[in-house]
């Protein structure tokens, strides 16, 4: 489908203008615009419209607008998530698992790996990363690193749920469930390339527990996914995997706001 670019970046600068002049009905009629023009969501139109309650929660943020998002910023990304928002989440990882005595790891599969903040921090920890994101601009900057063995251009899950080679032992996803309301399917297909036995370490934005009264999952004000430690307790056991380790943490800083979430590792079963 060809995109009338114009009228779509119209549309979207008049969404934003309203919602940040408190306009939500038409910052809505906007985004409303915005998904008419490009189906595809490249700007994460539905997701601004479930953020402010006047769209269905979607199960997860469009392909189109984690690549867009993520190559916009593929050369300030760092800066930004590091320094600016005080995202520590992979150094974390490195020491829980460390702590608890966990590792060393053969085959670590890095999902949403960005620039490679969790192979650095698992570096000397682990013998051959293979990192997978939606953006092939910042993959250019994990790859730089030379800290991965293999580096895809792909969807999380459809990465897990077509993966026919050895089974990883560590998969992390740190930063990744902001963009997924549902999910299952990730868990699932994290089981299926895990072998017995093996680890995922991941990391989630969640919110008050009565925010989730009706579900497992919201949109938060910032346009990311929050979700409740039982959700995801459930959801991986049903993947196959047994809570090993779960702890209240401060994924990041938004607006100058402590932004809490959970760290989060879980064993395979069989």
């Amino acid at each position: 489908m060809l995109i009338d670019e114009a009228k779509l970046a119209r549309a979207y600068n008049r969404g934003l203008k309203r919602e940040k002049a408190g306009d939500a009905a038409g910052a809505a009629a906007a985004y409303r615009e915005c998904l008419a023009l490009d189906p595809e969501d490249h700007g994460g139109a539905a997701i601004r419209l479930a953020a402010l309650g006047l769209g269905p929660v979607p199960d997860r943020a469009s392909e189109a607008y984690v690549a867009t998002l993520f190559s916009q910023h593929a050369d300030v990304f760092d800066d930004i998530l590091v320094e600016q928002l005080g995202y520590a989440v992979p150094m974390l990882m490195r020491q829980r698992l460390d702590e608890l005595g966990l590792g060393p790891f053969q085959r670590m599969l890095d999902l949403g790996c960005g620039t490679g903040l969790a192979a650095v921090a698992m570096a000397g920890r682990v013998d051959a990363i293979t990192g997978v994101d939606l953006a092939e601009a910042i993959l250019d900057h994990a790859d730089e690193r030379e800290l991965y063995a293999a580096l895809y251009v792909d969807d999380a899950v459809r990465f897990c749920e077509g993966w026919d080679e050895a089974p990883f032992d560590l998969v992390t996803a740190t930063d990744v469930l902001p963009y997924l309301g549902d999910v299952g399917p990730l868990f699932a297909g994290v089981g299926r390339c895990l072998e017995v036995n093996g680890l995922f370490a991941l990391s989630s934005e969640t919110l008050a527990d009565a925010a989730f009264a009706a579900g497992g999952y919201v949109v938060g004000r910032h346009q990311r996914f929050h979700h409740a430690q039982a959700y995801l307790t459930a959801t991986l056991a049903r993947a196959g995997m047994q809570l090993l380790h779960a702890e209240d943490i401060v994924v990041r800083t938004d607006e100058g706001e402590p932004q809490p979430g959970h760290f989060i590792i879980a064993r395979k079963t069989g």
